[in-house]
């Protein structure tokens, strides 16, 4: 596993539509690097380098003038929605350097949220965000809780996203659950949206749900099917259904959720966290939502110490690898290799499929 390194070359998850109000400029770290975003006059949401050309100053500390351009609070450069600068207030007479102008984004904003691309442009090809519609849907009932800083490396939000051995002990006396580690996956390798996906299945019939679960579905025995899904660098998808046994597919039996998650670096050792669960009953969504709070943060306690310990020398030490690690270590190998094509700026090799 690479250490304290992130991809560059790669969509993230910037924000919630929500949290980019018009004329309100955002400042964030993504990558290492500082990110401006902002939604101009027209609703279009627009992303750059935070530093202002002249001096450094950070741009998201400015403010949107009466005309609609952004003037940095430092000496005054105005940039237009294009991040040109047009006005040099202490030099109105003179030309506008043709240097200054910031280093654009690509952001696409899609189903509510804001992705950003904090590589090299020329790199995106065929890749895409990939798509959360739920969260867009009338038709789910969603809860987006507020973004956690994590200070760890990203990869390893994703390890533990796509390994669920851990719901015990980590999670005893919530969702904590041990017979849940015990249900055999498939594995299945597929490119969507232009990116190299991992996704874990585990099919069980007649099994007796854990009360929390029993709770929130009405059936204490059920079929049930259960994916975890690391679709991109920045967005794991886990989705579960479940029925009476024999029923699994009839709609109007059928319940279950969607949990997304993204994952956006901050640096090498620090990342944001974002987590929305969709179900199609309100009542429902509420009760895993009343339940998922006390789950993040003993992730995230998790997470923080497994992070110290890489600052320790692995003279003497390895990793014992079990059978439920097969996911991760898929992820992790593709996740490494998408990471040096990144730093070359070169697009990544297709992975080898898992026997």
């Amino acid at each position: 596993m690479p250490l304290n390194t992130f991809i560059e070359n790669a969509w993230f998850v910037a924000g919630r539509s929500s949290e980019f109000p018009v004329n309100q400029p955002k400042g964030l770290q993504v990558c290492g690097k500082p990110v401006l975003v902002w939604r101009t006059g027209d609703g279009k949401v627009v992303s750059f380098d935070d530093r202002c050309c002249h001096k450094r100053m950070p741009l998201s500390e400015g403010r949107i003038l009466s005309d609609g351009v952004l003037e940095c609070a430092y000496h005054g450069f105005c940039y237009d929605g294009a991040g040109h600068c047009v006005r040099i207030p202490s030099q109105l007479d003179q030309p506008i350097p043709t240097r200054a102008k910031l280093r654009p984004f690509p952001v696409i904003e899609q189903d509510g949220l804001v992705w950003l691309w904090p590589g090299n442009p020329a790199q995106i090809g065929e890749a895409v965000p990939p798509r959360t519609p739920e969260l867009a849907s009338p038709e789910w009932h969603s809860h987006m809780f507020d973004p956690m800083h994590v200070p760890s490396n990203y990869v390893l939000l994703i390890e533990n996203l796509m390994d669920i051995t851990h719901f015990y002990p980590l999670h005893d006396g919530n969702i904590g659950d041990i017979e849940q580690s015990k249900i055999p996956f498939d594995l299945v390798e597929e490119k969507l949206h232009g990116v190299q996906t991992v996704k874990t299945i585990r099919r069980v019939q007649g099994y007796k749900q854990p009360p929390f679960m029993a709770k929130w579905f009405g059936y204490p025995v059920v079929d049930r099917w259960h994916t975890h899904h690391m679709m991109s660098p920045g967005l794991t998808r886990v989705e579960l259904r479940c029925a009476p046994p024999g029923r699994l597919g009839e709609a109007p039996v059928e319940r279950g959720y969607v949990i997304h998650h993204s994952h956006t670096p901050i640096d090498g050792t620090n990342h944001t966290w974002r987590l929305w669960v969709s179900t199609q009953s309100k009542e429902v969504t509420a009760d895993i939502a009343s339940t998922f709070p006390v789950v993040m943060e003993e992730d995230r306690w998790a997470l923080e110490r497994q992070q110290k310990m890489f600052a320790y020398d692995d003279a003497g030490y390895h990793e014992v690898y079990l059978r439920s690690d097969k996911a991760l270590l898929r992820c992790r190998k593709i996740l490494e290799e998408m990471e040096r094509a990144s730093r070359a700026g070169a697009a990544p090799a297709a992975a080898q499929k898992v026997a």
